[in-house]
């Protein structure tokens, strides 16, 4: 019965995911029903778009939806998908509820490879990622890196070390970017608006570059579920039920981390949703990873999708940073599940 409400819940997911998509891409400062929204996208879908007529839309809209809306959208639901999913990776491997992709440090060090490239003046691009991307990417992978050399304790990297020195990393390089912008103030608007996360910027060639590393670093922590149930349990008995357990963080942290990497380079850095999201659905579907991952990473892209839309449509022309958004969501309740957590201790 559970395994039947979650194939169920997954479809039901599916189908929101689809609706959301056309849904969003009607909104904006330049309105357009969902049915003309829906004519635009099926237009360009092989096979069907010989049996859809285009006619009565205004040449302009199909440039808006196509070639600006639909990006955006679906970089935002690929970064939502990836938040998600290294949410749940992360939330299992730490044994920590409170886990998010943020807690090693690596929007920090993505931050600082921002800052550096907006401040040296960087032009180069590779794969779809403009200077800024590019430099976010290297510093985030840099800093798991660092964290992680930080953390061992000869072969082995204890769960609390990570998190520690994450957390320790993390204020640190906070600290070198606040004393960079002091330095350089006329840059500080940019930096700030960059750390709060925008998908104005998105292009097809980032949505290929996103799926590409979502669909590898998804597949290989998808293979790792059942070690992540046994994690749960405690690493020693983990161990004593065959699970490598120090090879499974390394695999995990590093394959997790890069998938951080990516998102927050074609996005900037987006908090919460990698918090709350895989709370929110192991109410639906449970513990168990092997479901929990699939419906995690569906229900990230529509949460994103929506907040990433409330941003660009609340000031409309202009637009608020989507970081804000999530933050307004995923802030309360945070503090829900830290209240609870109290409740339980005492």
């Amino acid at each position: 019965m559970k395994k039947r409400k979650v194939m169920i819940s997954n479809i039901i997911m599916c189908f929101i995911l689809i609706a959301s998509i056309i849904m969003a891409a009607s909104i904006g400062s330049a309105s357009l029903t969902v049915r003309g929204s829906l004519q635009i996208i099926l237009s360009r879908v092989p096979i069907v778009r010989h049996f859809i007529s285009l006619e009565g839309i205004k040449p302009t809209f199909e440039i808006i939806v196509w070639n600006i809306r639909i990006p955006r959208i679906l970089l935002a639901g690929l970064c939502g998908a990836s938040l998600s999913l290294v949410g749940v990776c992360f939330q299992g491997l730490f044994r920590n509820p409170l886990a998010d992709p943020q807690i090693i440090g690596v929007s920090s060090g993505a931050a600082l490879g921002a800052t550096l490239a907006v401040l040296s003046g960087v032009s180069v691009s590779f794969a779809g990622l403009s200077g800024i991307g590019l430099f976010a990417f290297l510093g985030a992978i840099v800093t798991v890196v660092l964290v992680y050399r930080i953390s061992c304790t000869g072969n082995r990297a204890p769960v609390v070390h990570i998190i520690l020195t994450g957390t320790a990393v993390s204020s640190m390089l906070s600290a070198v970017i606040s004393l960079l912008l002091c330095m350089r103030r006329e840059d500080l608007e940019k930096i700030y608006m960059w750390t709060l996360g925008s998908f104005s910027g998105a292009t097809m060639n980032k949505v290929i570059f996103l799926l590409i590393f979502l669909v590898i670093c998804g597949v290989i922590i998808f293979i790792f579920a059942k070690d992540l149930d046994m994690i749960l349990t405690g690493e020693e008995a983990a161990m004593s039920l065959g699970v490598d357990t120090v090879m499974v963080k390394k695999i995990l942290i590093v394959v997790a981390s890069v998938l951080v990497a990516v998102s927050v380079s074609v996005s900037g850095t987006i908090g919460f949703v990698g918090l709350i999201i895989p709370h929110i659905v192991r109410l639906i579907c449970g513990p168990k990873h092997r479901k929990l991952m699939p419906l995690a990473a569906l229900t990230g892209a529509v949460f994103l999708i929506w907040c990433d839309t409330i941003a660009r449509t609340i000031r409309s022309p202009g637009e608020i940073p989507v970081g804000v958004v999530t933050a307004l969501c995923g802030a309360p309740y945070f503090l829900y599940l830290l209240n609870r957590s109290k409740k339980k201790v005492v």
